[in-house]
């Protein structure tokens, strides 16, 4: 039997993520049934369980996704000799496309519903959760490093608050059409400066 190249399956996978991404957006993780996941696919049942063994699976991979682009523009801002204004950066994180939601805003309010009623699903958001908290209060660290914070600052607490930020921001992306990632970096400027 010919071996099927990685490139291949790898685009394979993300075909499956991309279908996975517009269902839960449009319909809710809950509601989409594995039929529904199969057709927006394009892939038969047997050819989605070679990469995923549940809608769960995919949820992970997802967020493994998303973890991965903020990961990653964490380390290309520490690497800069000029750290951009923080209220930037966040409004980097929803863009369009968002390393935290790809087109979708609609996504992560899905998989938070989908975590107040699924273990599993809680389980990965609080996994997640930690690992951006994490990855946002070593920013923070560094920008205090660098003086553009004070030397006091307790990253952690911070964290969470900017975190609570970006969530309200997305809502109000999903469920506000005139909302917009401007909103959020001119918001955080104002608090942050006392300037409106």
């Amino acid at each position: 039997m010919a071996r099927v190249p990685q490139a291949h399956l790898d685009a394979r996978r993300r075909q499956i993520l991309g279908a996975a991404r517009r269902c839960f957006g449009r319909n809710g993780f809950h509601a989409t049934s594995m039929a529904d996941l199969l057709a927006e696919a394009k892939v038969s049942a047997g050819g989605f369980y070679r990469y995923f063994d549940s809608k769960e699976a995919v949820v992970a991979a997802i967020a493994a996704e998303a973890l991965d682009n903020v990961s990653a523009l964490a380390d290309q801002v520490k690497s800069a000799d000029t750290l951009p204004p923080l209220p930037e950066l966040l409004g980097q994180l929803v863009t369009d496309p968002s390393p935290l939601f790809g087109d979708d805003p609609r996504l992560l309010i899905q998989i938070w519903a989908e975590a107040a009623r699924s273990v599993a699903v809680r389980e990965q958001f609080v996994r997640a959760f930690a690992t951006v908290e994490g990855i946002l209060a070593g920013l923070l660290a560094e920008y205090r490093h660098r003086g553009l914070l004070p030397a006091g600052l307790r990253t952690r607490p911070v964290a969470r608050t900017l975190i609570g930020a970006l969530h309200g921001h997305v809502v109000q992306r999903a469920l506000l059409p005139d909302t917009r990632p401007d909103d959020l970096r001119h918001g955080l400027s104002a608090i942050i400066s006392g300037e409106t």
